[in-house]
């Protein structure tokens, strides 16, 4: 399924991140982005930034500050989680468990994978 397009102030808004986020190696706080872009406040920032973590742009850990990410990205710990999930479908594959657990473990790979 295609991503709703982005507007052309969330188009601004990504590539000020991803500009941030190469440059940094840590996300923009929504102060920064409120001055880099000229917003008027911190949460004309927060719907627009609430509006590319809906259309799939970027993903952001709750309650964490400066954990926007390009959706593209993925954080160690979710490289850690996808490896432990891979090594595990396989594990119980080769041990023979029910389909019904190795196809659960699959869709949840398959889900955070996405």
């Amino acid at each position: 399924m295609p991503r709703e397009r982005a507007t052309k102030k969330q188009q601004e808004l990504l590539q000020f991140i991803g500009d941030f986020l190469k440059e940094h190696d840590y996300a923009p706080s929504y102060r920064e982005i409120m001055s880099a872009l000229g917003y008027k406040s911190v949460s004309t920032v927060a719907v627009h930034v609430d509006g590319l973590i809906v259309k799939g742009y970027l993903t952001k850990s709750d309650k964490s500050a400066r954990s926007i990410r390009l959706a593209s990205e993925r954080s160690d710990e979710e490289v850690s989680h996808l490896k432990w999930l891979q090594s595990e479908i396989a594990k119980r594959e080769a041990a023979g468990d029910s389909e019904q657990e190795v196809e659960a473990l699959r869709k949840a790979f398959d889900i955070l994978q996405n």
